[in-house]
Order: C-alpha cells, then structure tokens, then sequence
C-alpha cells in the first residue's frame, strides 16, 4: 500500500543486470533511484525485458515512467519490445511523463512513428559533448533551469543504434558531433536522452570489458576511451537536474531509501 499523497514513479526495465551492477550498486534499479529519486515519492520496477509489465488498470496512479538502456534493438521486433510500445503509446495518450534513456530514447522515437537504426558513424561510447538548443518554445519543463545548466553539457554514451528520424511533432532539444539527435520532446510529457546520466564511469568501464570481452569492440578503441575517462568527467549534477525538472518539475538531493520487493519508498 502506497502512502496517500506520495509521488509514485515506475522504472521500465529493458536490461538484466550485469555481475558487477548487482554486486556494487544491488542492480540497475538502485543507481536509477539514486540518480532521480527524491524525499517522498515510491519507485517500482518493472522488468519489462523478462515481460514484466505495469497493469494496465495499475498506470493512472504513477506520476512518471522511465525506459532505460539495453543491449537489445529497439526496432527490433521481440514480443516485449512490441509490448513496450504499446504501453508508451498508452501512456501518451493519458498524457503521462516518459523518460527515455538511451534505447529508451530509441524505442519512443519508435513507438511514436519515428525511425531508429545502426548509428551512421559506429559505436558512440565515452564522454560526448551535448549541445542543448536554447531557443525552443515545447519545453517548459526547463523553465527554470535555463540559468543553471550550461549550453553544452558532458555525458556518457554507450551506443550503436541511433534516431534517424525524430516523430511528427517531435522537437530535437539537443545535438552533439556524433549524433544528430541527442534528445528529443514531444509536447511536455515525453523526453528521450540518447546518452546514460545515471551512469558512472566506474559502470561504463566494466561495461567497456564486456564489450571487448565479447569482440563488440575492438582493444586500441576501448583503451582509447578509458584513457578518456580518466581526464575528465561527466556533468551527472546538471542532467540529473534535468531528468529531476522533467519528471517533476523541481530538482532536490536524493535522499535515504528503503528498498523491498515491492517498490521503494523513501526514508524522511
């Protein structure tokens, strides 16, 4: 039972966690809460990858969704991927907050009429530069911010799959040398993000090992990028505020949680 008058957010999951998340952050799930959960709300996952789904009847009492990364396509067409749609195609048409992060951002360009495919210029991984459009009308949920976050912002990227073509009434909101389109917005409910801000750089450099490991990368290219990772870093702070403003509209500290098997609540 959920406490009357919190916030009630839902991770969707599209990737099973690795060794190394499960041992050092307990999995996915925490480094996201971490990332975006504040005083006063409850966070839910949902393992959307193994076909673990919100009830349909269960959607209107969530304030916001977040779809993140996987390793899988999202214009793939796997019965949960499929499913996936759906329910984002649902969850527009209530008019609920939808957070998209990296194939997240993909399989919402998807859901709603856009294109996705192989990235014209390989794999993306490492720190890129964002630049964020300044002069948009859509996105008010930056109202606010625009004093706070710089126009160019790092973050860390781990993809090969990109957007080619943003939905009809999709406005790109930012752009890197990489990647034509780093996010995109449809009206004020609706936010995908290519590259990863809850990630950090300890997660992307194992997830570096595995790639190599399984002949996804090639060696020079990974030692290049954690060469990279080693002299600079990410902005975490400005897109977590970001993320933090979309979902809700104001951005605080994460605070203290108590996880069950049910949810999370926070901790006062």
């Amino acid at each position: 039972m959920g406490i009357e008058g919190e916030k009630r957010y839902a991770l969707l999951l599209a990737c099973n966690d690795s060794e190394y998340v499960k041992e050092v952050y307990g999995g996915y799930f925490n480094v996201f809460v971490a990332a975006f959960g504040e005083q006063g709300e409850r966070w839910d996952l949902f393992r959307v990858v193994e076909g673990d789904f919100p009830d349909m009847d269960e959607l209107q009492k969530y304030d916001g969704f977040i779809v993140s990364g996987s390793p899988y396509d999202a214009y793939a067409n796997d019965f949960w991927i499929l499913k996936l749609c759906f329910l984002l195609q649902t969850l527009d048409v209530m008019r609920k907050k939808v957070l998209g992060i990296c194939f997240g951002h993909q399989v919402l360009c998807r859901a709603f009429g856009g294109k996705v495919g192989k990235a014209y210029g390989g794999w993306d991984i490492g720190l890129r530069k964002v630049r964020i459009v300044k002069d948009f009308s859509p996105c008010g949920f930056l109202d606010g911010l625009d004093q706070e976050i710089p126009p160019a912002l790092s973050i860390i990227e781990c993809h090969q799959d990109e957007v080619w073509e943003v939905p009809k009434g999709a406005e790109v909101i930012a752009f890197s040398d990489k990647t034509g389109v780093e996010m995109f917005t449809i009206g004020d409910h609706i936010l995908g993000i290519q590259g990863h801000p809850e990630y950090t750089k300890d997660i992307l450099n194992n997830l570096i090992d595995r790639l190599l490991t399984n002949g996804c990368i090639e060696k020079g290219f990974a030692e290049d990028v954690k060469s990279q990772l080693e002299i600079a870093e990410p902005d975490r702070k400005c897109w977590e505020k970001i993320c933090k403003f979309f979902l809700k509209g104001r951005s605080m500290e994460p605070a203290i949680v108590s996880i069950s098997s049910m949810g999370v609540s926070f901790l006062p």
